[in-house]
């Protein structure tokens, strides 16, 4: 049991040494305050009641807050939106994910081979012969039977609502093949959104334990099919009124929102290596597959980075109006990415940075030489360009990451790149075996 003290000073029960990230095995004792506003009664535990609470992490002996908490992040980006005069950004995540019947890896022994098979009554390589599989990029908004897994974000909607209180938009089927699946969270605050986000991700894979299935947030677990992203909407708010909305205006953009749309299109590049973590990540930021690789704006346009949704205009819509930054994927931690993007729209703002014309041209059809004409860059193609983008490009993050919070992104995904280029790819026996 909790007493007010304990809620007030916090638990001396976190050893930051084994948290990857957090400290050295050398000053390692860390006290978790828990944030009573998250408590939500988890119900697939039935016999024994346990309740949940998200913490904020400090340092023992009143040394303050811990700076690589990420909720800590969020928390003081939402303090410092308030300094470039406005009160608040609002935020909508789209979390993509696969839900499949089994998963299996094998990479214990890199020296004598690796692999991995994915098993889902969805996809066109099922034995079952109990369904009706998808083809490759044919899974958008079927319906049952094909759908397979209906019922199974039902149950995730309501208990996300009824017990975590998280309200989601709708739910469906995703493009990818073998389960891909979307449910949308409404949006809300910065470190609110980011929370919801991480209990998205807890309650989707418990469901899927339950159903009998294993949820991943791998960006990209199936070849030649369309990988998930968590597509980031975002808005200002000033005197309860949506900053981006302006009637009149191409798109209904506000000139404030054109030059937040600036920052994020100026810093895309560097932004990859918190919005798009992992090697694996780069897997997905391919043509061909939805997601985007140039970077540009648009309105409808979702070969576009940054795109301004237009499903509906005029006033009664203006709390609607939002930018959507459809690079971030659901490997990245949601409240670092939801800070450093509100540090490069603002770092915009303060520049007034013009993102210049909308690119309303497919640009996967575009040649490179029109896509020069336009001005429109492209993404790192992989973590460590990613990287080297953030190492050259970090200062427009410093009103909101300390520089040791950067460099322990950057050293932790030089790790993952390394891990990576030293193991033979399957595929490589497949091209040079016979060279």
């Amino acid at each position: 049991m909790f007493t007010p003290k304990q809620m007030k000073d916090g638990l001396p029960k976190l050893d930051g040494s084994s948290i990857l990230g957090f400290t050295s095995i050398d000053d390692s004792d860390l006290i978790l305050k828990p944030d009573p506003s998250t408590f939500a009664v988890i119900p697939w535990y039935e016999e024994n009641k346990t309740a949940r609470l998200l913490c904020d992490v400090y340092w023992g002996a009143g040394r303050g807050r811990l700076s690589r908490d990420p909720r800590g992040i969020a928390q003081g980006a939402e303090e410092w939106v308030k300094t470039a005069g406005f009160d608040y950004s609002a935020w909508g995540p789209e979390v993509e994910f696969f839900v499949f019947d089994k998963a299996h890896w094998d990479v214990l022994t890199p020296y004598k081979g690796q692999s991995y098979s994915i098993e889902s009554v969805e996809a066109p390589w099922s034995q079952e012969g109990t369904g009706y599989p998808m083809g490759l990029q044919e899974g958008y908004y079927p319906s049952t039977p094909s759908d397979t897994l209906t019922p199974f974000r039902n149950e995730c909607v309501n208990v996300l609502s009824e017990n975590f209180g998280i309200l989601c938009d709708n739910h469906h089927h995703e493009v990818a093949t073998a389960g891909q699946c979307e449910i949308d969270i409404k949006y809300d605050y910065l470190t609110n959104s980011a929370d919801a986000t991480q209990s998205y991700k807890f309650v989707i894979r418990n469901i899927a334990k339950r159903f009998g299935k294993i949820a991943t947030m791998m960006p990209k677990p199936i070849s030649m099919d369309s990988g998930s992203g968590m597509h980031t909407n975002v808005s200002l708010w000033k005197d309860d009124e949506n900053v981006f909305f302006e009637e009149g205006q191409d798109g209904e953009l506000s000139q404030v929102g054109r030059y937040f749309c600036g920052g994020i299109l100026d810093h895309a590049n560097a932004l990859c290596a918190i919005s798009n973590p992992t090697t694996n990540s780069y897997h997905r930021l391919v043509p061909g597959y939805e997601a985007p690789v140039y970077v540009a704006w648009s309105g409808s346009n979702r070969s576009a980075i940054v795109r301004i949704p237009r499903h509906f205009e005029g006033r009664d819509y203006a709390h609607l109006k939002r930018l959507e930054f459809r690079a971030p994927d659901p490997s990245a931690n949601p409240y670092l990415v939801f800070s450093s993007v509100l540090a490069a729209g603002i770092d915009g703002v303060k520049k007034k940075t013009d993102p210049g014309d909308q690119v309303k041209e497919d640009i996967f059809k575009m040649t490179k030489e029109e896509r020069r004409k336009h001005g429109i860059g492209v993404l790192p193609a992989s973590l460590g360009e990613a990287l080297l983008e953030l190492e050259s490009d970090r200062i427009f993050l410093k009103p909101i990451f300390k520089d040791e919070v950067i460099d322990k992104i950057i050293e932790l995904e030089r790790k993952d790149q390394r891990d990576i280029a030293v193991r033979p790819h399957p595929h490589e026996f497949y091209l040079y075996f016979d060279v």
